[in-house]
């Protein structure tokens, strides 16, 4: 009757995540403070207050779902809960994977901040505005979705990126490279018979071979920062395998700025390995609804709310 814990990724953020935490808990609202103090800016009063579209920013957002998820946690172990002992694995999808290892005492919490505000800057740098894109596809298998990425890369210019970025399960691929590669791969796909193709509002081609810049950015990010083995394992984005080495960690967090965020097999590596309930920590439910369609014998429940943190602490008792 294992417990893991999951942090969700951008997309989940919205203007007053976190607020109720930190209203009942000192502890949470100390994580705002310290996220704040790190940056040098007042982070949480635009998590708590927008404008919308400045929290949406890559560079803000991802520190912002990291010090949601963070204030849960501190919230739950404000209560006397403790990860190690309590939950078997941690996993976080993207820059969840940060929430995670931060959760886990990999790195602290400030510097796990600036790693992602280094991290969104990073991204949002590797490719210039307009020439990347995303795009979902829906009801389609992976062999024909990579089938048509593969088309579309070859039929425009140079060779363009065009590749799986995320299997998020329950029939939903992302792909993301090159726009124009990006947007003819999107018609393939419904031309194969996807229920829907549907180019996203992103900022740049996350999780494709275009952000090696990013990749680069970051190794070098990661290595300047104090490094623990995390109280509980981390299942990596890219290699969906446990690991409590640190350095392992640090390698594969470069690797998932251009690798697939294999969420749908992280999900299945859970069930296989006797984990029956998955706890979403922080902001949302994405992850808790991905989960019940990629496999329903795992329970789900999130903790991103005051009433939330009192349930999990009755169910985890």
């Amino acid at each position: 009757m294992a417990v893991a814990f999951t942090f969700p990724g951008q997309g989940s953020q919205a203007v007053g995540m976190g607020k109720d935490l930190a209203d009942a808990f000192p502890e949470a609202r100390r994580i705002f403070q310290e996220v704040d103090d790190a940056l040098g800016e007042n982070l949480s009063k635009l998590i708590w207050e927008g404008p919308e579209e400045t929290l949406m920013l890559t560079a803000n957002a991802q520190p912002a779902l990291m010090a949601v998820s963070l204030a849960a946690i501190r919230a739950l172990e404000s209560r006397g809960f403790s990860l190690k002992g309590k939950v078997a694995y941690v996993a976080g999808h993207s820059l969840g994977e940060y929430s995670a290892l931060a959760a886990a005492g990999f790195v602290s919490v400030a510097d796990a901040a600036r790693l992602l505000r280094i991290r969104g800057n990073a991204m949002q740098a590797a490719v210039p505005a307009g020439e990347g894109a995303m795009a979902a596809i829906i009801g389609l298998e992976q062999a024909d979705v990579e089938a048509a990425c593969t088309e579309a890369a070859k039929s425009s210019a140079n060779g363009a990126v065009c590749q799986i970025a995320n299997d998020n399960g329950g029939g939903q691929l992302v792909i993301s490279g090159a726009k124009a590669a990006v947007e003819l791969a999107a018609k393939l796909c419904t031309e194969k018979g996807a229920k829907r193709a549907l180019m996203l509002q992103v900022s740049a081609p996350f999780h494709s071979a275009l952000m090696a810049p990013a990749a680069n950015v970051m190794r070098d990010a990661l290595a300047g920062v104090t490094k623990n083995a995390p109280a509980v394992p981390v299942v990596s984005n890219v290699s969906v395998a446990p690991s409590s080495d640190p350095d392992e960690i640090a390698r594969r967090l470069v690797e998932q700025i251009t690798g697939r965020v294999r969420w749908r097999e992280t999900v299945e590596w859970f069930g296989a390995n006797g984990v029956t309930t998955l706890y979403e920590i922080g902001a949302g439910k994405v992850l808790s609804g991905l989960a019940r369609r990629i496999n329903r014998d795992i329970a789900t429940a999130s903790v991103g709310s005051a009433a939330e943190v009192e349930a999990a602490l009755a169910a985890l008792a």
